[in-house]
């Protein structure tokens, strides 16, 4: 039996006519962060967001972090993917597998129209300029937070405690939705696109179908 397919979002498919117009960020790319809280629902949005884009490459920050550098990974970023990026060439990096506590094989990200970067920090400052949007999942820490653990069980219970306290750090320290362009906030039927605190407020929300939030990663 087949799966069906995700209905369309027009609120997702508008923001994602606006991003293609936009001019590119790093080198021919136009490189859109979509941050939040873990538990937000980054992941599900991002892969919206990518399929209305027809297939736009998705860069998981999972994949840069480590449990040593859950977010002391700037470096590592810049130099695998944002530099290379920017002189119109293949991006080539090692995802983490956080199971075998290990880098795994190369993995080659290719300049692209529009490329998305996900995952908490992606809107960080050393990042920015970097960035054609920012994208921040509207969400509040705890409920977040809560979705994240309904979702990864009992036995990452000692792994959120440590993560909680370094992503509260993280934000102190560097903010990300203060810059943000777009907010996103999920409904129990779709997706709201408002405008973020960095732009002139715009005419009008939408609300369109999409997945029970409960659902979204």
């Amino acid at each position: 039996m087949h799966a069906s397919p995700t209905p369309e979002d027009p609120a997702v498919s508008a923001l994602a006519d606006r991003l293609r117009l936009l001019p590119p960020s790093c080198g021919p790319v136009r490189l859109v962060g979509v941050d939040g809280h873990a538990g937000s629902g980054k992941s599900t949005f991002a892969e919206r967001l990518a399929d209305a884009l027809e297939g736009a490459p998705v860069l998981h920050l999972d994949d840069i972090a480590t449990h040593e550098e859950l977010f002391a990974w700037t470096g590592r970023l810049l130099s695998q993917v944002i530099e290379p990026l920017r002189h119109g060439e293949t991006a080539r990096y090692a995802p983490y597998d956080w199971r075998e506590r290990a880098f795994g094989p190369v993995r080659a990200l290719p300049p692209a129209p529009v490329i998305i970067v996900e995952g908490v920090g992606a809107g960080r400052r050393a990042l920015r300029p970097h960035l054609a949007r920012l994208v921040w999942m509207e969400l509040p820490d705890e409920e977040a937070w809560a979705r994240g653990r309904s979702r990864d069980g009992a036995e990452q219970s000692e792994f959120w405690a440590g993560w909680v306290r370094a992503e509260q750090r993280h934000f102190t320290e560097d903010p990300s939705r203060p810059f943000a362009d777009v907010l996103i906030r999920p409904g129990l039927t779709g997706y709201e696109v408002l405008t973020g605190p960095v732009t002139t407020p715009e005419s009008g929300l939408h609300l369109t179908q999409g997945d029970d939030p409960s659902a979204m990663c």
